[in-house]
């Protein structure tokens, strides 16, 4: 039953009619527990209190269907603004960026136009920018590119997904650029072809490139809400000697935030992942796929209204 309630979400989040309604009628429905607002200001308050908890961010600008190079334009432009927001307040806060959002799909001048104006932007605000990963349609061409720009810029870094064969390999591949990357488990429906099948592989899988990433001497964000995880990290960087300035943990917003404030006070690098605009829907319904309970948190939310 849970498997068909992820796929049917899944299924939901790539919807275009769904996502335009939900741009007219707004946040509703429990998305604001995910969502830090529709606009940079109601995101910035977020941030402002999160700093004050002792809680890094990284912040997102959400945008899904980007299909012409004048929509491309326009979500940089947004990411701009944002990244602006951010050393004009004085936030500690980064920038996370899918480049399907950039232009990705359109063409590779304009992914790289765009990514390098935000670049640019980044540099003068002291602002740390992420490249998200998306499905394995795109793993290639994105890593592709980022290779492009880390050799051009110092701000940069991108995500790797646990659930794919091809990761360890990507994970050696990008060593000599001394790359800051994110690891996850990856949250998209991929073909056995590609990706473990089996959660207890990817478990495995996800805690053989944490280490491998941590031992090469690199930055490691484990962005994961897996305390099996948590644990396996932090045994290790005591093992091993690793301080706590050469990784963190990263969560998203509205969940397991009592935890995140928990591992602040245990001296752990912690950063929430804050996503805003109007464009919610499609991450609002990859949220609801994840977990169960966050289904049941939705609900009570609606008829309690």
């Amino acid at each position: 039953m849970e498997q068909v309630m992820k796929n049917a979400f899944l299924f939901m989040s790539k919807n275009k009619f769904l996502t335009k309604m939900a741009k007219k009628y707004g946040l509703r429905f429990g998305a604001g527990r995910f969502v830090a607002g529709e606009t940079i200001d109601l995101a910035t308050k977020v941030i402002k209190d999160l700093n004050k908890k002792n809680l890094k961010v990284t912040i997102d600008y959400l945008g899904e269907f980007v299909d012409t190079v004048e929509e491309a334009n326009e979500m940089a432009d947004h990411c701009i603004e944002a990244i602006e927001a951010i050393g004009k307040e004085k936030l500690n806060s980064q920038c996370s960026l899918k480049m399907t959002s950039m232009g990705l799909d359109i063409s590779d001048e304009l992914v790289l136009s765009n990514m390098r104006r935000i670049l640019e932007a980044a540099k003068k605000s002291g602002v740390f920018v992420t490249i998200d990963m998306e499905d394995f349609t795109r793993c290639e061409k994105t890593i592709r590119i980022f290779k492009q720009l880390r050799s051009e810029y110092d701000n940069i870094g991108t995500v790797i997904q646990a659930y794919l064969y091809r990761t360890e390999n990507d994970i050696t591949d990008l060593n000599s650029l001394k790359p800051n990357l994110r690891l996850v488990k990856g949250a998209y429906k991929e073909p056995a072809e590609v990706a473990f099948p089996e959660k207890k592989d990817v478990d495995e899988n996800f805690k053989k490139i944490i280490k491998m990433h941590l031992l090469n001497g690199n930055f490691t964000a484990i962005a994961s809400h897996d305390e099996a995880m948590i644990e396996y990290t932090k045994q290790l960087v005591k093992e091993h000697n690793i301080p706590n300035d050469q990784f963190e943990f990263q969560m998203l917003y509205g969940i397991r935030t009592e935890r995140q404030l928990e591992l602040v006070k245990e001296g752990y690098n912690m950063r929430v992942y804050v996503p805003y605009g109007t464009d919610w829907y499609g991450y609002f319904m990859r949220r609801l796929a994840e977990r169960p309970a966050n289904v049941a948190f939705v609900l009570k939310g609606m008829f309690s209204k």
